[in-house]
């Protein structure tokens, strides 16, 4: 998929789910450098991963999000780490169109919902998933995926809850992810194994785009 034929991601809440539900792989960026962060997207986008989480988690999270959001117009750029309302507001002012918290917090849900912007909050426990749809929620990330119990774990989950959805993050891998992305329950799954740090320090976009190629076609194997 290139920059030119990706999805729009200017079509509000539902939109950006539903490109995420396409395409149902997100990579989880964490990036140090925002002129390498654009460059990196770029190649995702063009390889067919338009959506992409960059997280919170260094000083140039948010400058990453501003710049890749307005250079790579393509891309579906969300946030992830957001940890309180404070740093969801920032998210979303810098451009973010997606929002992924490790955990459940009400001030993060407060702040994406009233900018009608998706959230996806991290659950671990039965009473965290049923905290987040007691509050409206219909999607949720579970994290860490892998260490929690994995598919086996949403497959529990489903037969109480059949209309929640989950993005499965943490510990996913290219061996790992097909058993999530069998489940009509999984949304998406999020990870990082598609980034090879050591072609992103040498800016070898090739090596990335061969790499995001391969996870995308994860993606197109329908549940």
């Amino acid at each position: 998929m290139s920059a030119e034929s990706a999805p729009d991601p200017s079509g509000g809440a539902g939109g950006v789910i539903d490109v995420i539900g396409r395409v149902r792989v997100v990579p989880v960026l964490t990036v140090d450098d925002p002129d390498g962060a654009v460059e990196l997207v770029r190649a995702l986008v063009e390889a067919g991963l338009p959506a992409v989480e960059i997280t919170l988690r260094t000083p140039t999270g948010l400058t990453a999000i501003r710049r890749a959001s307005v250079e790579v117009p393509a891309a579906v750029v969300g946030a992830g780490s957001v940890t309180s309302a404070a740093l969801a507001t920032e998210a979303i002012d810098a451009g973010a169109r997606f929002v992924v918290s490790p955990g459940l917090d009400d001030g993060v849900i407060d702040v994406a919902s009233g900018a009608a912007i998706p959230v996806i909050p991290g659950i671990a426990t039965a009473t965290e998933l049923l905290r987040a749809v007691n509050a409206g929620l219909d999607t949720v990330k579970l994290f860490p995926a892998e260490l929690l119990g994995g598919p086996a774990l949403i497959t529990a989950y489903s037969a109480i809850w059949p209309e929640v959805r989950f993005m499965p993050t943490g510990g996913v891998t290219a061996q790992t992810a097909p058993a999530y992305l069998a489940l009509a329950q999984v949304l998406a799954v999020g990870g990082s194994w598609m980034v090879n740090a050591a072609a992103v320090d040498a800016q070898d976009w090739t090596t990335v785009a061969t790499d995001a190629s391969a996870a995308a076609k994860l993606g197109r194997v329908a549940p």
